[in-house]
């Protein structure tokens, strides 16, 4: 991958240099409170960020958060991630109230050397994700009259043909900020000989989600372990009832014919949870998948199947995880998710979660992010790197 790097950047020189930063800082926020329920995405963008403030950069930082109209929209502000970025810079993050407007313009020009500014939410301007390349192109050009360089720290929208992650890299000298360097280097080492056994655990709602990853993984893999609310269109290709649970009824044939071609590497679970409703409070109670009853659904994995789950992770040597097990934001239903991410924590393999929610849970149930080999930023990116596809962003850097 020829791809130059923040290090390359900063040999260069950046003092008094104004470096265009694109980030990913879209965190979840309390829809009551505004405030940030988790800063991962911001803490992970600090090494890039602190590097250079050090050397002296007038360092512009821009990201999208949430999924606003391509207007602005007050709940999708990134105002309180400019506070939060300020603590764990340890210096004041000046925020501008627009993208590329009068804030933006004035905001950039008053920086000092070493200070940090933010744009506001890049989603509030249609260019940023317009499919019509003019107009992509000219908010590009607008951004791109923000910076002397362009950095790419934002691996969680590099699969996003967007103005600020494809079209500003060709307007700027362009490098890989120490995120998207990290992400990919971890990435490339699943998809180009892994050490074996290579385990792969995937959770989350929908099989169509994952139906091409699955597709790119089977031949790769040694076990392939199948949880989440997906387990169950798998079970009903197994002819099995599953109630209420979540069913993609038009693929239940497409997991059929996967699990007759995947010569038994597919791991489904023996026994789940099940309640009387989608509710933190509802009845439940585990059953073996042949005993669903047909008027419950299925939000967990059962202790069984962790336990076979947890055997297979602990023979790995390599392990990708990306899809939580069951709803964990329920404490009723979080057991299976902290089981196999124990479980992952636990194998001497080397790890990596692959970003969305699986990242989100490890970080929600408290666990040692440390005792995992790598914590992904994308979940999307992730996984379609993992498929073979060219990432837009990536593409653009190494142009």
């Amino acid at each position: 991958m020829s791809i130059r790097t923040l290090d390359d950047l900063l040999a260069e020189g950046v003092s008094g240099r104004r470096v265009l930063v694109r980030a990913d800082l879209n965190v979840p926020l309390d829809k009551q409170t505004g405030d940030i329920t988790d800063d991962g995405r911001i803490r992970a963008v600090l090494p890039t960020l602190g590097a250079l403030v050090e050397a002296g950069a007038k360092v512009v930082v821009c990201s999208h958060l949430g999924r606003p109209k391509g207007t602005p929209d007050p709940q999708f502000s990134l105002s309180p991630v400019a506070a939060r970025l300020g603590e764990l810079l340890g210096a004041p993050v000046h925020f501008a109230t627009d993208t590329v407007g009068d804030s933006a313009r004035s905001t950039v020009a008053d920086l000092a050397d070493g200070q940090v500014a933010l744009l506001e939410n890049l989603r509030f301007n249609a260019g940023e994700t317009s499919k019509d390349e003019a107009e992509r192109g000219a908010f590009a050009d607008q951004l791109a009259a923000f910076g002397d360089a362009y950095v790419d720290d934002a691996f969680g929208a590099v699969h996003r043909k967007h103005a600020s992650v494809y079209d500003v890299p060709a307007r700027l000298p362009h490098v890989a900020g120490r995120l998207v360097l990290r992400e990919v280097e971890v990435l490339s080492k699943l998809t180009s000989e892994p050490e074996r056994p290579y385990v792969v655990v995937l959770g989350g709602s929908k099989v169509s989600d994952k139906l091409a990853v699955i597709e790119a993984l089977l031949p790769t893999v040694d076990r392939l372990l199948i949880g989440g609310g997906m387990c169950f269109t798998f079970l009903k290709a197994q002819g099995l009832e599953v109630g209420t649970s979540l069913l993609e009824k038009d693929m239940v044939e497409t997991c059929r014919n996967l699990l007759e071609r995947s010569e038994g590497k597919i791991m489904l679970p023996v026994d789940v949870v099940v309640a009387d409703a989608f509710a933190p409070d509802a009845a439940h109670d585990t059953v073996r998948v042949d005993g669903i009853p047909s008027h419950r659904l299925g939000l967990d994995i059962g202790p069984e199947t962790v336990a076979g789950f947890a055997a297979a992770l602990s023979q790995a040597k390599t392990i990708f995880w990306n899809g939580p097990m069951g709803v964990f934001e329920m404490a009723a239903f979080a057991a299976g998710t902290r089981g196999i991410a124990e479980a992952i924590t636990k194998a001497d393999a080397f790890s990596v979660v692959g970003g969305g929610d699986s990242a989100a849970a490890v970080r929600a149930l408290g666990l040692d992010e440390s005792s995992f080999g790598h914590i992904s930023t994308g979940g999307g990116a992730s996984l379609e790197y993992l498929e073979g596809k060219t990432l837009p962003g990536i593409a653009a850097l190494e142009n």
